[in-house]
């Protein structure tokens, strides 16, 4: 009997035992389970994204003149005042003119010796070499009076505003800055830097959209007037300029302008915010994809922002599931729970 107690004494031992080690199994099972980290899926896919690029760029006059004379002269007088509208050809400074007379004075006295000597040399009384020494000597007379003119009754040669007057009436003119600028703010125009990707898209009289940080979002349209023919080495971009019409005067030359161009649609994959990661330490990007249990870190490139999503240019391809939530969590390869 007493063997017989023994027995079924280790087997109940036995039996317990068995059964402790099957629950501490399940628990650690189910630990493992509640081990893996829980995720937010979102399906993406790829869709026609217009490529909008934004540029930002300094206002300049259509066209810039220096009004000033060819040599240092006393200001005589100065007509016109920052801000003053001109007109093409229209007086704008009176230069000194003792030298203009002077040279005046020596123009008439040649012309009536080249008068006299071209009457003699009409009946013979003169040579030919005579008179192409006296016609020579005219001809560069009057080229001299000439410059001189332009340079003592300065003009503008276009219509537009005057920006700079850097004298007054009475100075001396002694060369470095000029008298006056004048500027054509009817266009204006925009000089952007393009990268070459786009190089073959950019045609000219292409539509850009211009907003100015001085009028808020008021937007104002440009067309593409000239364009670069080649790319500089260094930053891979390529110039080119916009032109703005200008007709209210609005837009004035060093104001800052923001200019967005449309170079079509392409289909890109777009994914939410919330999927992109950024690299401690770098600037790279990343986005967990989900497949089969576990998920991938995926280094994309970033396109347009679009409100709470992002063009990707690469890195995930269309109809994947990306991580929306609980990234802090993930490395390469871990498997997740999905949260329904």
């Amino acid at each position: 009997m007493k063997k017989f107690g023994k027995i079924q004494f280790f087997t109940l031992a036995t039996l317990i035992f068995l059964c402790s080690c099957g629950k501490a199994d399940k628990v650690a099972d189910s630990k493992v389970k509640e081990e893996k980290p829980k995720v937010k899926l979102a399906s993406v896919k790829a869709e026609n994204v217009e490529q909008l690029q934004e540029f930002t760029a300094t206002v300049e006059s259509d066209v810039k003149n220096n009004i000033a004379p060819s040599t240092p002269v006393r200001i005589e007088k100065i007509f016109v005042e920052v801000g003053n509208q001109i007109r093409k050809g229209q007086k704008l400074v009176q230069m000194d003119a003792s030298s203009l007379n002077q040279v005046k004075s020596q123009l008439d006295n040649l012309k009536i010796e080249f008068e006299r000597i071209d009457e003699l040399y009409k009946v013979g009384g003169a040579s030919k070499s005579e008179w192409d020494a006296k016609k020579m000597n005219l001809d560069m007379m009057q080229t001299s009076y000439r410059n001189l003119l332009r340079n003592t009754s300065l003009t503008s040669p276009i219509s537009g505003v005057v920006t700079a007057r850097n004298y007054d009436s009475g100075d001396m003119y002694s060369g470095g800055l000029p008298v006056l600028t004048v500027e054509k703010i009817s266009p204006v125009k925009l000089r952007i830097n393009i990268s070459e990707d786009y190089f073959t898209k950019v045609k000219k009289g292409m539509t850009a959209k211009i907003k100015l940080d001085v009028y808020g979002d008021e937007e104002f349209t440009g067309k593409v007037s000239l364009i670069y023919p080649t790319i500089d080495n260094t930053t891979r971009t390529f110039p080119v300029e916009i032109t703005v019409a200008n007709g209210g005067q609005k837009v004035r030359p060093g104001m800052f302008a923001r200019v967005s161009m449309n170079f079509g649609s392409i289909e890109h994959v777009v994914v939410p915010d919330q999927a992109v990661v950024k690299q401690t330490g770098s600037g790279d990007r990343y986005v967990y994809v989900y497949n089969n249990g576990r998920v991938s870190y995926n280094k994309v490139i970033l396109g347009r922002r679009m409100g709470s999503e992002y063009e990707l240019i690469s890195g995930v391809t269309n109809n994947s599931q990306v991580v929306i939530a609980g990234q802090t969590r993930l490395n390469n390869g871990i498997a997740v729970e999905v949260e329904k």
